[in-house]
């Protein structure tokens, strides 16, 4: 068991994981780590904890120490240099009219080499631009192309839900989405709508697409069950019919009975009136 403790470089990076020795470690503490190519310093992200390091297939780097004064200051004294490559490098990007978006620059901790983010749609010859930087920051340069969807993580901004990216405030990797899942939650294919500021489908997409596919999955099979229920009803032989025939024709036999009732009220008046013609005959 060792402890381990999650670092964040930069606001909206990922976090990674370090081996700590370092028992006072707090939320939010300032740390100087060790990294492919030297020292890096980042924040905690989350506090230390104790895991089993069979569990990571990669040996992990650890922490050194604790920032201390004298690293927070060249942490401060690198973060003003980095605003001051930002606004040179574009500089030199429109005088050797390049088509680059330039996003964020970046000095390692010891100040042995700057990288400089960019986002372009094409292949970009940046080899004269590299010469003018090394030239004016006498450091080593490296220019990384990303992504829109990085763009928008390392800007940041507010989504149409009107809450702040999910991109930079806690997802540290993206998922693929795709406009199926859009599909499957019955949303209006409007580009606009399910569209994030980078341009591309939100991530949020993905966050509830395995719950639509289990309801589909659950209505399907309530339907089919109730088809089939449906369907044995419709096969099995109803006797109501015949019954209701059979009273229907007692009520007819009735209703001739009442018939034949009515024809033998109506001939008593004639037989009354025939004894009384017999009567006064034998009178007289």
């Amino acid at each position: 068991m060792v402890k381990l403790v999650g670092v964040r470089f930069k606001r909206a990076c990922r976090v990674y994981d370090f081996k700590s020795n370092v028992l006072d470690l707090r939320l939010g503490d300032m740390v100087v780590v060790e990294v492919e190519k030297g020292l890096g310093m980042g924040s905690v992200a989350y506090s230390p904890r104790d895991v089993d390091l069979a569990a990571y297939p990669k040996p992990l780097k650890r922490v050194i120490r604790k920032a201390d004064p004298v690293d927070l200051e060249r942490h401060t004294f690198n973060s003003e240099r980095e605003e001051e490559a930002l606004r040179t490098c574009r500089e030199k990007i429109a005088e050797h009219k390049l088509p680059m978006k330039l996003v964020r620059v970046e000095y390692l901790f010891d100040s042995s080499k700057a990288i400089f983010y960019f986002t372009s749609e094409t292949r970009v010859d940046f080899r004269e631009l590299v010469k003018d930087l090394a030239s004016a920051f006498h450091t080593r340069i490296e220019m990384r192309q990303i992504g829109v969807r990085d763009e928008a993580k390392m800007l940041g901004g507010i989504g149409p839900c009107g809450r702040v990216l999910c991109c930079t405030s806690y997802l540290s990797d993206f998922e693929p989405v795709t406009i199926k899942m859009a599909k499957d939650q019955n949303l209006a294919l409007n580009p606009v709508k399910i569209s994030g500021i980078c341009g591309r489908l939100m991530c949020c997409l993905s966050y509830e697409h395995g719950m639509y596919q289990e309801m589909k999955r659950e209505s399907k099979a309530a339907a089919q069950a109730a088809a089939q229920g449906a369907q044995q009803t419709e096969q099995t032989p109803h006797h109501g019919a015949a019954g209701a025939e059979h009273a229907c024709g007692g009520g007819c036999h009735g209703a001739n009975g009442s018939h034949n009732a009515a024809e033998a009220v109506g001939t008593a008046p004639d037989k009354i009136e025939s004894e009384k013609k017999v009567c006064n005959e034998n009178i007289a």
